[in-house]
């Protein structure tokens, strides 16, 4: 079990850079990395993209509960390999630091027919980190994810902005639920070790 209370990386859809801004986080924190449900790209997954561009020799790396094989939302790439995610078989593991868990697209991406993204941060206990990507739609995708994670509880230990700045955008989301901790990634051509550490020593938490 995790000395301090683990904190759950989630987004407001996919594609809005969870993984990188973990490996930003990682570094940051110099925490241990999980990523419970991995569904494709196995040969090139998520775990093995932030093992690339971690410097430091603290951050250890926990294996996947479920290692799906097809690249789609975790209920239905676990149907196609004739398995089923069970939310009481993710157990977290076991670490003394503190640990960095990224979750698969949003809030309520189905994990099976009755569990979705948002069960498994309650079932784990976490707080959540929700990355936001400014794109036309996102002020609503960012506000209905905050509500849900508030009305089940969650805490929302910081919100990272991911990409190009967009003043309209967070002074609404900033009006509507104000955030204190904020991390800014600006929109990258590319990212490698050196990136990651020149961004992870700007985050103040």
């Amino acid at each position: 079990m995790p000395a301090n209370t683990p904190i759950f990386v989630t987004g407001i859809g996919t594609d809005v850079g969870k993984t990188v801004a973990s490996a930003i986080l990682v570094e940051h924190l110099k925490a241990d990395y999980w990523k419970p449900v991995q569904s494709g790209d196995l040969d090139n997954s998520d775990t093995m993209k932030v093992q690339r561009l971690i410097t430091n020799t603290v951050t250890r790396f926990h294996p996947e509960a479920y290692r799906l094989t097809q690249p789609f939302s975790p209920h239905k790439s676990a149907d196609l390999d004739r398995t089923e995610i069970e939310l009481d078989k993710i157990i977290l593991p076991e670490t003394d630091n503190q640990l960095l868990i990224e979750g698969a697209g949003g809030l309520m991406v189905p994990l099976n027919d009755k569990a979705f993204i948002i069960d498994l941060i309650e079932h784990l206990g976490a707080e959540a980190i929700l990355v936001v990507k400014h794109y036309l739609g996102s002020i609503n995708h960012t506000l209905l994810s905050m509500e849900l994670l508030k009305k089940r509880n969650i805490k929302i230990r910081a919100l990272v902005l991911n990409g190009d700045g967009d003043a309209y955008s967070e002074d609404i989301i900033n009006t509507y639920m104000p955030i204190g901790k904020i991390v800014r990634i600006p929109a990258l051509a590319s990212v490698d070790k050196a990136t990651v550490l020149k961004y992870s020593g700007l985050i103040e938490f």
